[in-house]
Order: C-alpha cells, then sequence, then structure tokens
C-alpha cells in the first residue's frame, strides 16, 4: 500500500493500492494507442484542451491546493500560488505551441530542405513531493502540447495530488490514454522505463535518485531530462543594497518551507557587510515563524515528513560540531507535527555539511568572503549548479559576473531565484542536464528531424 500522511497532524489521509504489473501494461497499451491520434488530433485542437485544463485549475485551486497542503505542509496561500503558476503555464504553452513547433527552413543545396518536429511517444515523467502540481505540469505542458501522451509516477506521499491532476484531466475531456497516472513504488519504476513503449523520461528529485534514473534510462537507451539537488548561491557583494539581498534570501529561504531546489542556500556575503547582513537576516528569518498550513496567515509550514526534518537537523548538528555557530533556531520542536524553525548558521567552512551538502529546509547557511574573487570562488565550488544570484548595486558589474563568472543554469542580479514559462529552466553539473519550459523544454521531447528534398 502507498500511504498519505498529514505531517501536520501526523495522521494518515488516505492508504492507496498500488497498480499490479497487469495494470501498468494496460495503462502502457493505452498510452501508446492513444498516442498516434492525439499527435494527428493537431496542435491547435491540443492546444484547447490544455487552455480548458488551465481554467479548470484556475476554478479548483482552493481544493486542490488545500490536498497539497494536507499531504507535505505546504502553506496554503503557497499551494494555491503553485496552482497559478500551473494555468499560466498551461495558456502559455496552448499559445505558444504551434509557433514552437513549426518547421524551420533552411537553405541547402537541396530543391526544399527543413527541420521537422515531431512527437517521441510516450514519456514517463518521475516527479517529487515538494512542488507536487508544478512539477507535474510543468513537464506536462510542453510534452502534450508536442503530441506525445504521459504517464506520471509521482511521489508517493502526495497521491493525493496526482490523484488530483487526473481527475483534472478527466474532467476537461481528454482522450483515454492521454495522461494517467502509476500507483507504483520507486522500487518498481525502473521496469516501467525498460518497457519499450516509454520513449523518454523526465526526472525532479534528489541527486541520487537521479543518477539511478538515468542509469536505466541510458541503459535503454532512453531520452532523459533530469532537474536535481541544488545548493544555490546568493552571492551579496560590498556595494550591495543589503536590505534588497536580505529580502530576497529570506523569502528564497522559506519558500515551501526551505524545500526547494533553487531556495537561497548558500549566503556568501563580502566581509565589510556581513555583520550587517548576517543580523538581518536572522531578524528577517525570526520574523517568520512556523504555523498550521492551512491558515492563509502562514508562510512557513510543516516540512514534508518527519524523517526529512530530521535529517536536516543531523546536517544541521554535525556542521555545529565542527564549528558552525546557530544564530536563531536549530532544534526540533516538541509535538507531532515535523516543523523546523527558520535557522541561521554563521561560520560554516568548507568541509562542513552546511558547506558541502543540499540543505533541503527553512536553514540558511552564511559563509564570509574576502572579496569579490573570494565570493565568486565559494559560489562555484560546488558539485551543484542550478541557480544562484548575485547582490550589487553596479549592475553592469553584476551582470557581467553573472554571465560569465558564477557557473550554473541561471543566475539572477538582484532578486531571488524561480522558474518561469517564458524562460528554460535546468542545471549543470550534478544539478542534472536538460532544460524544461520555455522553447528549449518542449525541444527536449521531440524528434527534431531534418528533411532533404533534392
Amino acid at each position: 500500500m502507498i500511504t498519505s500522511v498529514n505531517p501536520y497532524t501526523g495522521k494518515v489521509i488516505r492508504k492507496y493500492k498500488e497498480d499490479t504489473a497487469k495494470t501498468v501494461a494496460q495503462k502502457l497499451a493505452k498510452a501508446e494507442t492513444a498516442q498516434t491520434s492525439w499527435e494527428q488530433l493537431g496542435v491547435t485542437k491540443r492546444a484547447a484542451y490544455l487552455k480548458k485544463l488551465g481554467q479548470y485549475i484556475s476554478k479548483y485551486k482552493q481544493a486542490m491546493g488545500q490536498t497539497a497542503t494536507d499531504e507535505m505542509g505546504k502553506p496554503i496561500s503557497q499551494s494555491i500560488a503553485e496552482l497559478e503558476k500551473c494555468a499560466l503555464t498551461l495558456q502559455f504553452y496552448a499559445d505558444k505551441g504551434a509557433s514552437f513547433l513549426q518547421q524551420e527552413m533552411v537553405q541547402t543545396e537541396a530543391s526544399e530542405s527543413f527541420v521537422h518536429f515531431e512527437a517521441l511517444g510516450t514519456v514517463l515523467a518521475i516527479m517529487p513531493w515538494n512542488f507536487p502540481y508544478w512539477q507535474v505540469y510543468r513537464a506536462m505542458s510542453p510534452i502534450l502540447i508536442s503530441g506525445n501522451t504521459m504517464l506520471l509516477k509521482h511521489a508517493s506521499n502526495v497521491m493525493g495530488c496526482a490523484t488530483a491532476i487526473k481527475e483534472a484531466v478527466d474532467a476537461c475531456g481528454f482522450p483515454e490514454g492521454v495522461f494517467d497516472i502509476l500507483q507504483i513504488t520507486g522500487a518498481n519504476t525502473e521496469a516501467v522505463i525498460a518497457d519499450p513503449r516509454i520513449h523518454a523520461v523526465t526526472f525532479t528529485g534528489s541527486t541520487a535518485a537521479g543518477k539511478k534514473v538515468a542509469a536505466a534510462a541510458a541503459l535503454n537507451l532512453k531520452k532523459q531530462v533530469l532537474e536535481l539537488g541544488g545548493s544555490d548561491a546568493y552571492v551579496v557583494l560590498k556595494d550591495a543594497d543589503i536590505d534588497l539581498a536580505v529580502k530576497a534570501c529570506a523569502t528564497s529561504r522559506l519558500n515551501n518551507t526551505g524545500q526547494s531546489c533553487i531556495a537561497a542556500k548558500r549566503m556568501i556575503v563580502d566581509k565589510k557587510v556581513a555583520a550587517e547582513f548576517t543580523s538581518k537576516l536572522v531578524l528577517a528569518l525570526e520574523a517568520r515563524p512556523y504555523g498550521d498550513p492551512s491558515l492563509p496567515e502562514t508562510t512557513v509550514g510543516t516540512m514534508a515528513r518527519a524523517d526529512l526534518r530530521d535529517e536536516l537537523h543531523d546536517q544541521v548538528s554535525r556542521s555545529v560540531a565542527q564549528g558552525a555557530v546557530i544564530l536563531c533556531g536549530g532544534y526540533i520542536p516538541s509535538g507531532k507535527a515535523a516543523f523546523y524553525p527558520p535557522t541561521v548558521l554563521s561560520g560554516v567552512k568548507k568541509g562542513m555539511p552546511a558547506y558541502e551538502e543540499e540543505l533541503f529546509g527553512p536553514v540558511a547557511t552564511i559563509i564570509v568572503a574576502e572579496d569579490e574573487a573570494d565570493a565568486i570562488n565559494i559560489a562555484n565550488d560546488t558539485i551543484y549548479g542550478l541557480g544562484g544570484a548575485i547582490f550589487s548595486k553596479n549592475i553592469k558589474k553584476a551582470t557581467k559576473l553573472a554571465t560569465e563568472a558564477i557557473k550554473s543554469g541561471s543566475v539572477f542580479v538582484n532578486d531571488f531565484v524561480r522558474s518561469d514559462a517564458r524562460l528554460p529552466f535546468g542545471g549543470i553539473k550534478q544539478s542534472g542536464y536538460g532544460r524544461e519550459l520555455s522553447h528549449y523544454g518542449m525541444r527536449e521531447f521531440v524528434n527534431i528531424k531534418t528533411i532533404y528534398v533534392k
């Protein structure tokens, strides 16, 4: 059985029966059968389905949002905002799909030569719990508009969200087999990846799990897009607007209770402004207490599971044992709820868990840099490369450093990192490969076919 537990109350929400091998095979067969007719339907008619789905989400965002809040502790205001973003992304691909798929004419010696974009087939999406709707819809939108079908293997603790997504698709009248969910555990996923009816895999999750997915897909020569962990560096230079930097860092670090791959994790601050930045960041985080995630005024909810909270606290404790200093938070509250208070660690040095590892929760680490060059070196001194930010009043200099010096999939200047359907999203190094969103994300799941006519 797959069990969904409310991390605030500790109570079981629902148990889900796992799909049998026969059921999985039936869903694969339906997806394969549906794919040809779905592609032949044409991009304009596919776009109409996506628009309808976006409208459905907008109408039922309160109820759908409450499901996410119940299952993984996200503050309800953020759950609703997540669904609003999903609706906008569906609309974006509905509007842009035709132009993104338009054939590209190329001048050669042939009488005619062009690049044609066609669907790959059925895509398996293996998605995490931290943004249980956004991660799915940001993959689904380009996958379906391109003419592919999609099977979703969602995280076990958010099966209610997976069910809500399937219900939304069905309510909007999508043809049978175009989208379905697989109620299976991670242990049974490898067999699905190997199935010849799966033509590509998109995965969002931890780096360790991503390596296993990549290995299974590579063994069967399946295309993959991997969006993995991150330890985003937020570089605060000596000429930064400190109040702006503190606000951005605090907002990013506590978004989704810190459980985001692109959250601000390592605050790398020039020593000349480190004291001011640190004191203000502590005040900003202390002003955001945790609370009941179902209340509209709550901005920091529970962590998704108690075991994840305990793992985070272990990373904090091991860092403190090596010399890091807790300036606020840093303890496990009493009670059944999986709370962890907003925490700031100073004195973080190379070799500590807080320096080397991804801290997936509301813990900000402050690393003091000697100067600008040292700050950039520290920012790049990581196995990850998903996002990052740089703060400076000298926009020209900051933009140059963001463009040429910081090594990651995206860098934001004087703002916190976030995804946007109009811009490509993804990482380098141990943060994965491939891109989601924009036309780059859609091109990941099409056959880029050359046509040459003599």
